[in-house]
């Protein structure tokens, strides 16, 4: 009996910015979604040029279908207080694909080392909360050829089906036939072969082809 793959991490839908003011320092976490190390380099120079005038930039990422690729950064905090914990917060939540850059105005009072760990660690989680998670998953592609005179009533189908088995509807492609196009759960293949041959009379068949890790918006 074969094990049940573990969920791929998640990543963010769009930029989020959230501000947080403890002891008169303000602590502004920024949060992007980015492809590579290069964006998320890029993403934080950006970031430290706008912000030239704070204290610190302090950064964690996570890059990688698996989460591979983990880097963080105290800029000049005390070791271990700023960096770290961010990067913590990103691996509790299963993500990836993934730069966080928490900015500190100082205001003149000292947090110690707990205070900062729960400071840096506290905004980058409240970003989050104010995040949408977008789910990845490993999908199947699976296309259907039908003739033109045919696509009206199988477009309409195939939406309701592919909204109600947790697929991802792809734009058909008009040739000499009609592609319609579908990236569907493993464990969902086999439901959309029998369901297409009930509403064609068998005369649909699905192809599967590759599998490959999509988005999937929560």
């Amino acid at each position: 009996m074969s094990a049940t793959p573990s969920p791929l991490p998640s990543t963010i839908a769009a930029r989020v910015e959230h501000e947080i003011v403890i002891k008169k320092s303000r602590f502004i976490a920024t949060l992007v979604p980015v492809r590579s190390v290069a964006a998320a380099d890029a993403e934080i120079a950006a970031l430290r040029k706008r912000h030239w005038d704070a204290g610190h930039n302090c950064t964690a990422l996570v890059v990688g279908t698996q989460a591979d690729q983990q880097r963080s950064s105290d800029d000049g905090e005390p070791a271990g207080t700023a960096g770290v914990p961010m990067l913590e917060v990103l691996r509790h939540r299963h993500l990836t694909d993934l730069v966080a850059v928490v900015t500190r105005y100082f205001g003149g009072v000292l947090l110690g080392a707990g205070g900062l760990v729960r400071a840096y660690s506290g905004a980058v989680a409240e970003a989050l909360d104010r995040s949408q998670l977008v789910r990845r998953e490993r999908l199947t592609e699976v296309t259907l050829d039908v003739p033109h005179a045919e696509a009206g009533r199988l477009d309409n189908w195939l939406r309701e089906w592919a909204a109600s088995h947790g697929s991802v509807w792809q734009e058909p492609v008009w040739t000499t036939m009609v592609r319609f196009q579908l990236l569907v759960p493993p464990s969902a293949l086999q439901a959309l072969i029998d369901d297409a041959a009930a509403f064609s009379a068998g005369g649909l068949v699905p192809i599967a082809g590759n599998s490959r890790v999509t988005d999937v918006p929560g």
